[in-house]
């Protein structure tokens, strides 16, 4: 669905060379996540995909064509949610989806519908600028599903949102993926990465040195050791035992089949602690 060559892409009046030689595919129905501190380069690599900003030097093709050959015919194949909601705050929420809507030719969505699925059906004729930041998130993302796209591209998707709205948000994206949807966000967030993403590739300054699923690769950078802990709770004791020829480790047998164990956990690395090894960059 998105095939990008060698993408370069420096801003003319600071002259900062944001994004440099990127190379990656995303494939259809699949979540990408491309992550990184602030100032990697990663909205400037959605902007360039969207169109938003043009002057690249490379290749970014989607489903097959240049995007820069688009028109604006390509804007009803893809939607949006940014990290900061570019609203109509003097219009309620319904009236925002509503001419939103009239903007496309694809219908899909009644915006009671969408407003329900994400707690705002109650605030439907409420004005946006009475709107907390966490309610201007949820509408913004469900505003980017009107037109049923097949590409959409979210930019920290649960940023400003509690746990509970979060999780909301998360399972919407889980479940367009359900449907076939192909799915590009960007996020400094590694849990909401580790759950979401089928594939992530890590970018600081402009550079992206690793594409993998996250799952491989925190046990790829993780430690080959199980820990188990056993005994009372008053008592506890902890054991850490290599997992190498583990199935013949006498003293992890007899732990094994003694009853005290409480837990037992391998050691993967977290993503965050793959991308600090990896990058040397801290997540801010």
């Amino acid at each position: 669905m998105i095939e990008i060559k060698n993408l370069n892409y420096t801003y003319r009046v600071s002259g900062k060379h944001a994004v440099q030689n990127l190379s990656f595919t995303i494939e259809k129905g699949e979540v990408f996540g491309l992550l990184g501190p602030s100032g990697a380069g990663k909205t400037t690599t959605q902007r360039l995909v969207i169109g938003l900003l043009s002057g690249y030097q490379g290749s970014v093709k989607i489903m097959g064509t240049e995007r820069s050959a688009y028109k604006k015919e390509f804007f009803e194949e893809i939607g949006i949610a940014f990290d900061f909601p570019n609203l109509y705050l003097k219009l309620t929420a319904k009236e925002n989806l509503d001419l939103l809507s009239s903007y496309y030719k694809n219908k899909r969505y009644d915006s009671l519908e969408l407003l329900e699925k994400v707690g705002l059906l109650p605030d439907k004729d409420k004005k946006v600028q009475d709107f907390s930041k966490g309610m201007k998130m949820r509408l913004n993302f469900i505003r980017s599903l009107m037109h049923d796209p097949k590409i959409l591209f979210f930019d920290e998707p649960t940023s400003g949102l509690d746990p509970v709205n979060a999780k909301i948000i998360k399972d919407m994206i889980l479940e367009l993926k359900s449907e076939g949807k192909t799915i590009f966000l960007t996020t400094h967030n590694m849990t909401v990465a580790e759950q979401l993403c089928d594939r992530v590739a890590f970018m600081v300054d402009g550079k992206i040195p690793v594409i993998d699923a996250p799952k491989q690769l925190m046990i790829e950078y993780g430690d080959k050791v199980v820990n188990i802990t056993s005994g009372a709770k008053e008592s506890e004791q902890k054991h850490s035992f290599k997992l190498d020829h583990i199935g013949t480790d006498h003293q992890f047998i007899e732990l094994i089949q003694s009853g005290t164990v409480r837990t037992i956990h391998s050691k993967e690395a977290t993503l965050e602690e793959v991308f600090i090894r990896l990058t040397g960059k801290e997540l801010i």
